[in-house]
């Protein structure tokens, strides 16, 4: 998950206090779990964690029945993946707009000249009948799969096995398979199978029984996914509800990280996880994207349009609120640009937008501001620094004065700005030149701060600005120039666009219509999905009508005397779960792979729940 995710979970367990949770959470990385620990809410009773990065028990042997079914399932699901024509379409790799755009203001004025409509991601779509016999066949290996996982106590061994290998390689041989799938090499074929067998991992734990998720209410996914597995195992042995939240979809994240792979390795990583995420979503109860150009793919990956809700993510606007509600006092000649320095927020071309600028606006002058991320980041800081040195030449106003970049690299925490609302309150204009960006964290950010903003249109920058602010298509450093030099000169302007971007901001995007949001859907979801339990009184006999509708919704009714209230919420994503609430009137959410949280409250945590560093 990544950090914002995080954030976001957090703040939605810790909001809603009526409801009691259970973590389970899949890790990624042993750095992940190394990273810290976070305090637990009360209303977190329990902490699952298992990690996808290693496995310290491969399971025990399969006997001879037991791989013959093994053999068959894999094959099935083999074959599925194989297959010609998968059935997952999606907007393009990089989701963005192409050329063409304009600048645009007000909500409804100039759009891209070519708007940024999905377009095929992978092989064209199956027929409806057809498609629904491939899906139903990758399900049926699937969870043909975690039942002899079940039966057995793991398969973790028998994925990782020669077995597995062999009958991926004789799918990529059958007449009909993939063109890219039949050119694999013994090397593409053991990086396949040891990819499923890590993304099938969740198979082969213990969390689907009556004492863990499967007494849960409903489980809240918060990613799709391998993070998704537990929710649907869940509902496929015990009929729990799912609920999928992703503000980033998954299944794009795969697209972009098997880019540089081979052409059989990108294909099968492709089948594997367009067949998973759409069974995620052909099982939720809801789906909730987070903005409107995740729902485009979830969508193109077989999403029903009535199960997707738009659920913005929430943030905390109180932090902003000394910047955003004082009087613009910046110096009037600065830019501004603060996330997460790395190639995809195309410092580059601001840079280069930077130089146009200067020859409209000689006393104009730029703050980058943030940290790399990684060695990668790092390594295109430098490069940044070296085009600013080459372009823009320390000057100074005399022959005796000392010379100044116009360009500074700054990081949060230092003297110029030693907090994330001052840097923004130092500039008049903020500036996003992203060329691949999900939900822009740092847009909100500055809406919140009351700033004027030009942005690239990528993502869901136009539906978080709205009509609040300026929008040039990306890559064009001209545009961005020219937008940045209409800002600069028109005060008045800048200071409506900023005073209509906290209004939207304070409108969509805080941490309280979020919790109001979920706090709701938790509810409908589990009025219209029950799950069906047997409730045994002292006597070991069936208490019928033990839980009834009303148990779900806090109230009188729901007191000590009025019966056991049985609302209860699991999450999933690295996501939530949940079982029987034992408070009365409340839901109890399980989460799982979401926020960390440490044993500081009286729960059976055993090891610490994963997270990654924040990512802006």
């Amino acid at each position: 998950m990544s950090g914002d995710a995080r954030l976001w979970c957090d703040r939605l367990v810790r909001g809603l206090g009526q409801h009691e949770f259970d973590v389970y959470a899949l890790s990624r990385s042993e750095r992940q779990e190394n990273e810290g620990w976070l305090e637990l809410p009360p209303q977190v009773r329990r902490v699952r964690t298992a990690p996808l990065w290693s496995t310290d028990d491969d399971g025990p042997a399969l006997g001879r029945r037991a791989r013959r079914r093994f053999r068959e399932h894999y094959e099935e699901l083999a074959a599925v993946l194989c297959a010609g024509d998968a059935p997952v379409r999606g907007p393009s790799v990089s989701g963005e707009s192409t050329p063409g755009t304009i600048v645009s203001e007000a909500a409804g004025s100039a759009r891209p000249a070519e708007s940024s409509e999905p377009v095929s991601a992978g092989p064209s779509a199956l027929p409806g009948e057809a498609s629904a016999v491939v899906a139903d066949r990758f399900a049926n290996a699937l969870y043909g799969l975690a039942e002899l996982a079940r039966d057995e106590g793991g398969l973790v061994s028998a994925l990782r096995s020669e077995s597995a290998v062999r009958a991926l390689e004789r799918a990529c041989r059958a007449p009909g398979a993939l063109r890219s799938a039949r050119e694999a090499r013994v090397p593409d074929l053991l990086t396949v199978a040891a990819h499923v067998e890590r993304a099938l991992r969740p198979l082969s734990l213990d969390w689907y029984e009556d004492d863990a998720l499967g007494s849960v209410d409903l489980c809240h996914a918060t990613a799709g996914g391998t993070a998704a597995l537990p929710g649907l195992l869940a509902h496929h042995f015990a009929g729990v509800p799912l609920l999928v939240t992703e503000y980033g979809v998954q299944l794009r994240t795969h697209y972009l990280a098997s880019a540089d792979a081979p052409p059989a390795v990108r294909a099968l990583f492709a089948a594997f996880h367009g067949r998973l995420a759409a069974e995620v979503y052909r099982r939720a109860a809801l789906i909730t994207p987070g903005n409107t150009h995740t729902r485009r793919w979830q969508e193109r990956c077989g999403a029903d349009r009535t199960k997707l809700r738009t659920v913005h993510p929430g943030m905390e606007a109180s932090r902003f609120a000394e910047v955003g509600e004082a009087p613009d006092r910046a110096d009037p000649d600065t830019l501004v640009w603060v996330g997460r320095i790395e190639p995809a927020k195309d410092l580059i071309s601001l840079l280069h937008a930077f130089a146009e600028i200067r020859k409209e606006e000689p006393k104009a002058r730029l703050r980058i501001v943030g940290a790399p991320a990684g060695a990668e980041g790092a390594a295109y800081l430098g490069h940044c620094r070296a085009l600013a040195a080459q372009l823009f030449p320390d000057e100074a106003e005399g022959v005796h004065a000392v010379g100044d970049n116009p360009v500074s690299f700054e990081e949060i925490g230092g003297p110029e700005a030693p907090t994330l609302p001052e840097a923004y309150a130092s500039g008049t204009v903020i500036v996003l030149s992203s060329v691949v960006e999900g939900f822009p964290i740092g847009l909100v950010e500055a809406m919140f701060c009351g700033r004027a903003t030009v942005s690239t249109d990528v993502g869901a920058v136009v539906e978080v600005i709205g009509g609040t602010g300026l929008v040039v298509p990306p890559r064009n450093p001209r545009a961005l120039a020219e937008a940045c030099v209409t800002l600069l000169r028109d005060p008045e302007r800048r200071e409506r666009l900023g005073a209509a971007a906290r209004a939207r901001a304070l409108e969509l995007f805080t941490v309280e219509q979020n919790i109001a949001a979920f706090h709701g859907i938790y509810l409908e979801v589990v009025s219209h999905s029950p799950v069906r339990r047997v409730v045994l009184d002292d006597t070991g006999e069936p208490l019928p009508f033990a839980a009834p509708a009303e148990s779900h919704v806090p109230g009188r009714w729901t007191g000590p005397t009025a019966g056991p209230a049985t609302g209860s919420v699991a999450g999933l994503a690295t996501g939530f779960a949940a079982a029987p609430a034992a408070v009365p009137g409340a839901a109890r959410v399980v989460a799982r792979g979401g926020p960390r949280w440490a044993a500081g409250a009286p729960v059976r945590a055993t090891t610490p729940l994963p997270t990654t560093e924040a990512a802006r």
